[in-house]
């Protein structure tokens, strides 16, 4: 027990230590300096350094108005035996399609997993078979006047997802297409099932990306790539969305349980070892993506091995003379 207390402290310091600073989260997903936006009124293109003067959205109000909009819902299951938690977007009759009910239930699951300090990873999923498939057209329809507001309180849970001490993956089945492709991207990983198709769809419908899929695939893929699939509208296959790095793994074609090969594909490659250390090297990883500041990010890196070296998993793995095996 003194083990678990003494590894769970070096985690929570690691994690006050890289806590996102509130400057880091823009509304317009203005994180990446050299993004750029539209203002609506003018069509005219709003310079990237404007785009840090925008005022931070009041994310209570947001969530009040989102909360109204009802339909499906997210579900969490945490299992502190093998730290691997299961998010399930439910809302199967509609594939999944995110209403503004789902919004607000993702961001209070988000907030849930930022307090599980037992969990290693997370999958996020889909009911029956699909991902998701954007927005819920019934949804959108009633807030055509809210896409904004709507678009901020995504780019905020999104963002608090894809920066969680977990190893995140996104199960793509079914159709994952427009707002689900985006949603993928939050994800550290992407694990395809061999019969789904993902793309992100949105300019067919007259639409850019809403949930920070622009910022997020730039930086995981490169300008070209991400301009090729957003421009394009390109459905992929999964052996397509394979090479162009879109995902890291398709489940192989006989497959009964993907559910469970996945959790077996993650287990295997990424959390095979001690759950604080692979929560301290998440958020090493995610530290030096938010810095601008290479000596920054290293400084951080120095202070979280001096509090592993040293400490009771090392001292453990030493015992047991453990060393590259």
């Amino acid at each position: 027990m003194a083990l678990i207390r003494k590894s769970n402290t070096i985690c929570s310091r690691a994690l006050k230590i890289l806590q996102p600073s509130s400057s880091a989260f823009s509304p317009s997903g203005a994180g990446n300096a050299q993004s750029q936006s539209v203002d609506k009124q003018t069509c005219n293109w709003i310079p990237a350094k404007r785009l840090h003067s925008f005022k931070r959205p009041n994310l209570h109000v947001i969530r009040n108005q989102l909360a109204r909009f009802e339909g499906g819902s997210v579900e969490l299951e945490m299992n502190n035996d093998t730290g691997i938690a299961i998010l399930t977007l439910n809302n199967p009759r509609r594939m999944n399609s995110m209403t503004g009910k789902m919004m607000v239930d993702m961001a209070d699951k988000v907030s849930e997993l930022e307090e599980w300090h037992e969990g290693k990873a997370l999958i996020m999923r889909g009911a029956d078979g699909n991902l998701c498939t954007g927005g819920d057209l019934t949804f959108v329809r009633k807030a055509l006047h809210y896409g904004e507001e709507m678009a901020a309180y995504q780019h905020d849970t999104l963002t608090r997802l894809l920066n969680l001490p977990l190893i995140s993956v996104a199960l793509v089945q079914g159709h994952t297409l427009g707002g689900g492709a985006e949603l993928s991207t939050a994800c550290d990983f992407r694990v395809m099932s061999s019969s789904a198709k993902i793309g992100f769809v949105q300019i067919k419908m007259g639409l850019s990306t809403a949930w920070g899929a622009a910022t997020r695939l730039t930086r995981l893929l490169g300008r070209r790539k991400a301009i090729d699939l957003l421009c394009s509208a390109k459905i992929l296959l999964p052996d397509a969305a394979l090479r162009e790095g879109l995902v890291d793994y398709v489940l192989p074609k006989i497959c009964t349980d993907e559910l469970a090969e996945t959790t077996n594909w993650l287990l295997r490659n990424l959390c095979a070892y001690d759950t604080n250390i692979t929560r301290v090297v998440k958020s090493l990883v995610v530290s030096a993506e938010l810095s601008m500041d290479h000596y920054q990010a290293l400084d951080a890196e120095r202070k979280l091995f001096g509090q592993t070296w040293g400490g009771p998993v090392q001292r453990k793995m030493l015992d047991a003379n453990v060393k590259h095996k």
